[in-house]
């Protein structure tokens, strides 16, 4: 597959470890003056001066976390970024600097490269951060990245899981399923190719859905959005693996239990349509989906009213006392615990 959309292909021998690192970063500007020195050294210099840093890493595994056969490599740069600086406005910090890592077999020619890092300065440019280092070497089997985010808070704004109390409302932004379901019909598509490869899939009608997926968004703008509104989470945390576990890291990190509300949960219209297409039920797709990377906090009762009438913030239930542990109340009035069916790794 990548043969056909790279005619030319550049050996990576050619270049060598250090030419491929030259060549593929000669393009990244420094923008933030905490980049004190980036690509070209044993080691990135950063200075952060009185601000707390805030450090994430994720690692994306071919054949695991992603799928080349419908995974554009300009996507999969762009995503295999946003992915990790969601971790980093879900601590309420401003992310400035990255590292991305990759290993590849072979079959990757010089011209792949070149475009999964057309994706990573995409991300860059867009996010306004700083590509500072990363690494490349070779893999036995297919691609795998490592992306490190780097981000800056004043200590008082920093916001954990931890912080939530019983009362307080719970809250999350966007829309949640859509990434999952974008997933279903690249991978439906996928087994119709292979039946018949001349087939040319109508993804128009699913469009946002497979966006969603292909090139989703880091909530940044979320960040900027409280803090002009004087509003500080008392816990947050950002969904990558589904609401319901994230509800529950939430209640186990704060000590507190959840009442969520079934027909409080935002969909996308495209969601409901296509969860019956696929004969899903559209709230276990909410709670189980993953990959949305909304962010979900918490927040105190006397800030309802700062948040109320915007539209990209939902109230979606309230937090507990422990003992009484996290449910979902479903529109039928019925109170169900919540359990962590979302994304697991080591599951086979």
């Amino acid at each position: 597959m990548l043969e056909d959309k790279n005619p030319q292909r550049t050996s990576l021998e050619e270049l060598g470890e250090f030419g491929l690192i030259a060549h593929l970063t000669q393009n990244f500007e420094l923008k933030h003056l905490s980049s004190v020195k980036g690509i070209g050294d044993d080691a990135a210099v950063l200075d952060f001066a009185s601000k707390m840093t805030v450090v994430s890493t994720d690692m994306l595994v071919e054949g695991v976390h992603f799928d080349l056969a419908y995974m554009p490599l300009k996507h999969l740069g762009y995503k295999s970024v946003i992915v990790n600086l969601s971790d980093i406005y879900a601590m309420n910090a401003m992310a400035t600097q990255v590292t991305v890592s990759i290993a590849v077999s072979n079959r990757f020619p010089l011209e792949a490269l070149e475009e999964f890092y057309e994706g990573v300065a995409m991300a860059c440019k867009l996010y306004k951060i700083d590509l500072v280092g990363g690494d490349t070497t070779s893999s036995t089997k297919g691609m795998i990245i490592s992306v490190t985010s780097i981000g800056e808070a004043n200590q008082e704004d920093l916001v954990y899981r931890s912080g939530a109390g019983p009362n307080d409302l719970l809250v999350v932004t966007g829309d949640l399923g859509g990434a999952y379901l974008g997933l279903q019909v690249l991978e439906r598509e996928k087994e119709v190719f292979k039946v018949n490869p001349s087939s040319q899939p109508d993804l128009e009608p699913y469009a946002y859905l497979v966006e969603r997926q292909l090139k989703p968004e880091a909530r940044k703008d979320i960040v900027e959005l409280l803090y002009n509104l004087k509003v500080k989470p008392t816990s947050m945390i950002d969904i990558s693996d589904g609401l319901s576990s994230e509800v529950l890291h939430l209640c186990k990190q704060s000590g507190v239990g959840c009442n969520l509300f079934e027909d409080k949960i935002p969909l996308d219209p495209s969601v409901i349509s296509t969860t019956e297409e696929f004969q899903m039920d559209s709230t276990m797709v909410a709670l189980s989906g993953g990959e949305d990377y909304e962010l979900l906090f918490t927040i105190a009762q006397k800030d309802f009213d700062k948040i109320k009438a915007n539209p990209n913030l939902t109230v979606i239930g309230h937090m507990t006392g422990e003992t009484e542990g996290a449910h979902i109340i479903t529109r039928a009035n019925t109170k169900i615990p919540i359990t962590a069916q979302g994304w697991n790794s080591f599951k086979s």
